[in-house]
C-alpha cells in the first residue's frame, strides 16, 4: 500500500497523467531511482531516454556536474541558517543581468508561490482585484476557475482567461475590465510563439488602463534565451516570474520588476522559510553562469529544431494517429486524434526505452545529443507504427 496520497505529490508526474488508462500497464516506468544527462533508471533497474526533463526544469541535463559540485559546496557550508546568505544577493544580480529592465527580485520555492506573488504585488501597486490570465500558472487559488473543489466562488470571479496571441480579444478584455483590472499575467509561449503585436497590444492597452503586465517565464527563461521571452520577443512586462529551468531542477522561483512594481513589496507580507536555503541558490548561480557562458538556449535551439523537425514528419506519415505538431522547438509536443492514440503511443515508447510526454511539453536539454534525438525519432516512429 502507498502511503502517497494520490500516488505521487506531483500531479504531472502520475503514471495517469503519463499513460491515461494504460497506467498499470508493465510497460510504464516504476518509481525513479537515478537519473544522469538524459537517462533515468526506475526501481526494476530499467533504462530510459527522458524528454519530460523534471517536467521542463532541467535544461542541462540531469545531474550536471558545475550544479551537482555548487550543491554539494552549499550542503557542507551549512545549507541554511538564520539570516539572509550572501548567494541571495548573488543570484538576485544574476537576475538582474539576465533581465536589466527588471533590478529587484524576490525568491520562493515554486513558480505558482512567485506568480501569486506578483499578482498580489500588482493588486498593491493599482489598488485593483480583477486579472486576466493566459496560460498556466500553478494550482493556487488565486488561478483556478469559479466552482472549482475547493477554492471560494468569490476568488473564482476575480480571475479570466484571454485567448493566447489573439490581438482583438486581448483588447477589448482589457478595456472592458479596464478601471477594476490589476494586471494580465500570460505564459508568452505556448503553443508557438507570440506575435509582435499581441505583446505590443497587451502591454499598450495595460498601459492605457492602468493596470500591471505580468510575464510567467517559468518555462522559458534560460530556455528560448537566458532572459526568457521577455529578452527574445520583448513585450515590457512590469513584473516577470521565473522558476523551473533557473536552478536546474533545484527548487527556485523568483519574482522580478522594475523599481516601481517591486515597491509594494513592503506593504504585503510575502516570505518562506526555506527561500533562502544555500543549494538551490547556489544551484541557480552555478546554472545561469552555464547558460550565459556557454549559449545554452543557441544549443537548446538547435537540438529542438531537430526534434521538431523530426516530429513534424511523423505527423505526416501518420495522420491516423497525429493531427499535428504544437509548440515550438525547445519544448513541443504532439496533438493527437484522440486522448487513446497519445496515451498509446506513450505505451509503446515507453516499451522501447523511451519516455515521451503525451501532453505539453517535451523538452530538449544539452545532454539530447544528435544522436540521442535521431533514435527517439526512430523509436517513436516505431511506436506510431504499432498504434496505427
Amino acid at each position: 500500500m502507498s502511503h502517497i496520497a494520490g500516488e505521487t505529490s506531483t500531479g504531472s508526474k502520475t503514471r495517469r497523467a503519463l499513460y491515461g488508462r494504460y497506467a498499470n500497464d508493465d510497460a510504464a516506468p516504476g518509481l525513479l531511482r537515478r537519473s544522469a544527462g538524459c537517462t533515468i533508471v526506475d526501481v526494476r533497474g530499467r533504462e530510459y531516454v527522458d524528454f519530460v526533463m523534471g517536467l521542463g526544469a532541467v535544461s542541462l541535463g540531469y545531474g550536471h556536474p558545475a550544479v551537482v559540485a555548487a550543491v554539494c559546496a552549499a550542503a557542507e557550508a551549512g545549507g541554511v541558517g538564520p539570516v539572509a546568505p550572501e548567494l541571495e544577493e548573488t543570484v538576485a544580480a544574476d537576475l538582474a543581468a539576465l533581465f536589466p529592465a527588471h533590478p529587484r527580485w524576490r525568491f520562493l520555492k515554486t513558480g505558482a508561490e512567485a506568480v501569486a506573488a506578483a499578482v498580489r504585488l500588482a493588486r498593491i501597486t493599482t489598488g485593483r482585484e480583477r486579472v486576466l490570465t493566459c496560460g498556466y500558472h500553478g494550482w493556487l487559488d488565486w488561478s483556478q476557475d469559479a466552482g472549482a473543489a475547493g477554492v471560494p466562488r468569490a476568488l473564482g470571479t476575480l480571475a479570466s482567461p484571454v485567448p493566447f496571441n489573439d490581438v482583438d480579444a486581448s483588447r477589448v478584455a482589457i478595456r472592458t475590465t479596464a478601471e477594476q483590472l490589476a494586471a494580465v499575467v500570460l505564459e508568452p509561449v505556448i503553443h508557438t510563439e507570440p506575435t509582435v503585436e499581441w505583446l505590443k497590444t497587451v502591454r499598450e492597452e495595460t498601459r492605457r488602463v492602468g493596470a500591471q503586465l505580468i510575464f510567467d517565464e517559468v518555462k522559458t527563461v534560460c530556455r528560448v534565451a537566458p532572459g526568457g521571452a521577455t529578452e527574445r520577443w520583448g513585450g515590457e512586462p512590469d513584473l516577470v516570474v521565473v522558476g523551473k529551468a533557473i536552478a536546474n531542477g533545484m527548487p527556485l522561483a523568483a519574482v522580478g520588476g522594475t523599481d516601481e512594481a517591486m515597491a509594494a513589496i513592503g506593504k504585503t507580507w510575502i516570505s518562506s522559510t526555506l527561500a533562502t536555503e544555500f543549494m538551490s541558490l547556489a544551484a541557480a548561480h552555478a546554472t545561469i553562469k552555464t547558460v550565459r557562458s556557454g549559449n545554452v538556449p543557441a544549443t537548446l535551439a538547435r537540438a529542438g529544431a531537430a526534434l521538431h523537425e523530426g516530429m513534424t514528419r511523423l505527423a505526416q506519415r501518420h495522420p491516423a494517429v497525429i493531427r499535428q505538431v504544437t509548440g515550438i522547438p525547445v519544448m513541443c509536443a504532439f496533438e493527437w486524434v484522440d486522448e487513446d492514440a497519445g496515451a498509446r503511443v506513450a505505451l509503446e515508447c515507453a516499451r522501447r526505452g523511451l519516455i515521451f510526454k503525451r501532453t505539453p511539453w517535451n523538452f530538449v536539454s544539452l545532454a539530447h545529443t544528435d544522436a540521442v534525438i535521431a533514435e527517439a525519432l526512430a523509436v517513436l516512429d516505431d511506436a506510431l507504427r504499432a498504434v496505427s
